[in-house]
């Protein structure tokens, strides 16, 4: 038995104006990434990704590779439509829990269980950043759809946001009562949603740094959360076994 531990979904061109996906891509405690046609559920790919656990997965914005974050510490490319490795980056043995892909495509960040952020250029493979603001473990990292911010959600309780280009920090927003679990940007870059073991959901204002909202219909912690393509709802993944969406409050 195996604990599918991430999943995300693989876009293809949109028709008739709306978002469709064909793939989702799992990652999974026994070192394998899988890719599934989501209509039918079958599997079309198990590509071995270890040697060790596998913990966060995603494809990349042109939807041509996977990229996986490992125990170990390795961050690895996969090529989507063979399932062969397209190239590696070393985060010298942190354990990645989390990866981001920046829009444009320039930078790959990942949040490791020492609360350490690493910055790769994607172009040339080499560590850019270092970025040391966190004390404990970072379980997610979102680009803002410009690509100029990173935001890092870690087990301290805090967002940071940092400029990508400069390595700067450019903010700390504090507010959840637990590890802050998930943090994703709105397709306008005023907004962030965040979610936490404290059972909430918050919305956040990208400018000003406050809390705008929060949401409390869940029972258990929050692992997941994320806005849609117009920025107008959020869905949230909870230990409570919901999934919500919401209304984004203007």
């Amino acid at each position: 038995m195996t604990k599918e531990f991430g999943v995300v979904p693989g876009p293809i061109k949109p028709k008739c104006n709306m978002n469709h996906f064909e793939i989702i891509a799992t990652s999974s405690l026994d070192s394998f990434v899988r890719i599934w046609e989501l209509q039918s559920g079958e599997k079309r790919q198990t590509i071995e990704a270890g040697p060790v656990d596998v913990w966060s997965v995603m494809f990349t914005p042109d939807s041509k590779y996977i990229i996986s974050g490992s125990h170990a510490g390795k961050i690895n490319w996969f090529n989507v439509e063979t399932g062969k490795l397209h190239q590696s980056y070393d985060t010298r043995g942190k354990f990645t829990l989390s990866i981001a892909c920046s829009p444009d495509m320039k930078f790959v960040a990942s949040g490791a269980m020492d609360g350490i952020i690493n910055v790769f250029d994607i172009a040339t493979g080499k560590l850019v950043h270092t970025l040391e603001g966190h004390a404990l473990p970072v379980r997610s990292l979102c680009f803002s759809q410009n690509s100029q911010l990173l935001l890092t959600a870690s087990d301290d309780g805090q967002i940071k946001i940092y400029d990508v280009q400069h390595a700067q920090l450019a903010g700390t927003v504090s507010g959840h009562g637990s590890w802050v679990l998930s943090v994703s940007v709105s397709p306008d870059n005023t907004r962030f949603v965040s979610g936490s073991s404290d059972r909430t959901v918050k919305i956040w204002d990208m400018k000003a740094k406050q809390c705008l909202h929060t949401f409390t219909d869940h029972t258990d912690q929050v692992w997941s959360v994320c806005f849609n393509g117009d920025g107008e709802h959020i869905a949230s993944v909870s230990d409570d076994r919901s999934i919500n969406v919401y209304s984004c409050p203007l």
